[in-house]
Order: C-alpha cells, then structure tokens, then sequence
C-alpha cells in the first residue's frame, strides 16, 4: 500500500436502525486491482484483493468484517477520504479473497418503492347540482323557469411536486426503512422545475402496486430532467466517523476551468484512442413515447449539418410530455453528432493542474496531438476520475458540446 493511503472498513448498520456504526478495522490490508472510480450522476467502483487469508476477519459483532452489503470501505489518502462505499460482492479462492465496492447510491437500486406520490393529478370538482335535473330538461328540479343548472366545474390540476423534492422523498423512503439508514444527506435546494403538467393532463404517478424500483426512478428522474448529483465522503470533525452527502446540481455540477491546463508534453501521460460515432453516428431522432398504434406520444428532432441524414429512434414509454420527449430526443441527439472526442487522459501531478484540483462535470481544455489528425484542442467534461497508487490519475472525458441542458 502506498505511503499515506488506508483502507478503512465500518459496519453498514449499528445496532438498532438509527446507532453508530462502528469501525471494524482501520487498516483493512486491501491490494486494488482497479483504480478507486468516482463518477459523475452515478456511484463508482473500487475493486480488490485480499492475500494471504485475512487474520482479522471477524468483528467484534460476531460477522465477517468484509461483508456483502454489510461493509462501508473507505479510501483515506493523506488524511483526506477520497472514495466510499459499500462492499456488494465477496469472492474466495482458497487464501485468496476478491472485494468488490460500489458508492452508496448504488444502494436503491433493486429496493422497491412501498408508497404512493403522484404530481399534477388531475382534479375533477364535485358537481353541487348532479342529480338535481332528473328529467334532463336543464332546470333545477321544482325550479323550472327559475333556476338553471349551470356547467359541471371543470377539472383543474392538482398540486405538484418539485422534481428535487421527488427525488429526496425516495431517498428519504429507502433510508426510513430498518437497516436501510445510509446517512446519506441530501442536498435540500429545489430545481425549480416540477413534475406533471399544470392542468392536470399528463400527471406523474409513483405507485407501490406498479412495483417501481427506487434506483432506477431516481436515475430516470436525473435523466429525463435533466440533472447531475456527485455522491461525497468526508471526516465528521474529530476522526472518529464520516458525513456522507449527494450533491445536487441545477442544471448541472461543475464549471468551465480556465484556470487549469491539460497539455501534451505537460501533464498528459498518456491519450485513449480518439473516437467518432462511427455506426452510432445520427443526426436526426425519434422519440416514441407512452401510449399504442396512433395514439403513441412522438417527437422527432433533426439537425442539418451537412451530411447524410441517418437516423435513430429511441423508445421510452415513460415519456408522454412534448418537453420529454424533446429533453430525450435532444439529449440522444448530442451524444450521436458529436466529432472526434478524447475519451480518456492520464495525467500526473503538474502545476497545470494539481491532483484533485478539479470537480466531477468541470469542463476542462484538452490539447493533445494524435496521429493522421492533428493537434486537437477541445473542450471536455469530466464524467468520472480514478486514483492511482503510482501517483497518476485518469479521467474519462465527453466533449462538453455533447451535453444538452
């Protein structure tokens, strides 16, 4: 293990739904065999192994220090947590023990939604005069020269909820349940945005008896807005324990770093292989959305740009809104038009750009050379990043024009 680097494993729960965890070992002899992974609206990864067989691996609480969804591990490096997250998958070969970690947020995926919240129902008033025309001759019954019956109310749309409010009430569900308390703290602004149309047309529904899945509506809710979240580990003051946080972006995390360089024959180590479209490439989509035969929701979005018309189509039956389908139609859009892009660069601890001196969804300046193109300078944004044990860091890069919000 590297100078100033320590694996730090803590229980998932404590005894009884809201105690402390505790901490089960504070140099958890971990050798990675991949590079401890944060990603952007997403959880990361780190993998690893154990060998020979691990002389402390029952806790104190009687069950296996390493255990599957029962093991909070951290990457503590120089004092600073720089990765967190829970053990999801154990695997043994003899003295040999494999542990791979997942961020916390991949914790609701799979967990069903038990509750019912719906945003913009569509509200049909009470009819004070139903039932008082029984002859359907358009006068109140016994009033008839005197008193008319006037139009039923019409429908209006009900209350509807904030999409960030939506988001945190899910994960206030899953962590609300016994041995479900993360203590992951969620960012408390609001987008300003809501779910549902305003008249009540197109209301958006979260039903137990539809057996949703926590993880998934909470992805789909990031997407389809869109918005971007980075999930956060750190010291709680005196050491002893941690404050974990899901940071909320609107419209997105990050910022455009001029103050920052990233440079061949600087402190780029090394370039993964440029990539196009190729076989995806599209410059024209169609979104079909919810409903059947010609009654389906659609939107189809195009861009001239001065090649071939090639075109994909997305099915999303979630979608029923002219703006969601639009949001998705444009968001695939992006992704399939975009030129040449630096998917990946390595780079080393450099005045340019200090190791950690940038943020998940910053968009950063690449210039690099590459063979039978040229010198590319364009700007990217930073999807994910990985730590190494050499000193060197990767980060996997999109180009910033790809994104749509």
């Amino acid at each position: 293990m590297p100078t100033g680097w320590r694996f730090i494993a803590q229980r998932a729960t404590g005894i009884g739904r809201d105690a402390v965890e505790p901490i089960l070992d504070w140099e958890v002899p971990l050798a990675l065999t991949s590079n401890p992974r944060r990603d952007l609206s997403g959880p990361g990864s780190m993998n690893g192994t154990i060998e020979p067989e691990y002389t402390h691996l029952i806790g104190s609480d009687g069950y296996p220090i390493l255990q599957e969804w029962g093991t909070k591990l951290y990457l503590e490096i120089d004092g600073r947590i720089r990765w967190g997250g829970i053990v999801t998958k154990t695997a043994y070969d003899g003295p040999k023990a494999t542990i791979n970690c997942e961020g916390f947020t991949a914790y609701p995926q799979g967990i069903p939604y038990e509750a019912y919240m719906i945003s913009g129902a569509l509200i049909t008033p009470k009819d004070p005069y139903a039932g008082k025309d029984k002859n359907h001759d358009g006068w109140v019954d016994g009033k008839k020269g005197k008193e008319r019956v006037p139009p039923p109310p019409k429908p209006y749309g009900g209350p509807r909820i904030d999409v960030y409010d939506a988001f945190r009430n899910i994960w206030n569900h899953v962590q609300s349940r016994p041995y479900g308390n993360l203590g992951l703290q969620i960012d408390q602004h609001d987008l300003g945005e809501k779910l549902g149309a305003a008249d009540g047309s197109d209301p958006w529904e979260l039903a137990w008896w539809n057996n949703p899945d926590c993880g998934q509506t909470l992805d789909q809710l990031a997407r389809d807005t869109p918005f971007d979240w980075v999930e956060t580990h750190a010291w709680n003051g005196s050491g002893n324990s941690f404050t974990h946080r899901l940071v909320l972006g609107r419209p997105r995390l990050g910022r455009k770093r001029t103050d920052l360089r990233f440079a061949d024959g600087e402190n780029i180590a090394a370039i993964a292989k440029p990539e196009g479209m190729g076989d995806d490439f599209a410059n024209e989509v169609i979104v079909l959305g919810k409903g059947e035969g010609r009654k389906m929701k659609r939107a189809q979005i195009a861009r001239n740009d001065g090649r071939l018309r090639r075109v994909a189509t997305v099915v999303d039956k979630s979608l029923s809104s002219a703006k969601g389908l639009t949001t998705r139609g444009n968001q695939e859009l992006a992704g399939r038009t975009k030129a040449l892009q630096i998917p990946a660069i390595q780079i080393i601890d450099h005045p340019n750009a200090r190791l950690g001196s940038w943020s998940l969804g910053d968009d950063i300046r690449v210039q690099v050379h590459v063979p039978w193109v040229g010198d590319i300078d364009v700007w990217h944004r930073i999807i994910s990043d990985e730590i190494s044990a050499d000193g060197l860091c990767t980060l996997y890069l999109r180009r910033s024009d790809s994104f749509v919000y």
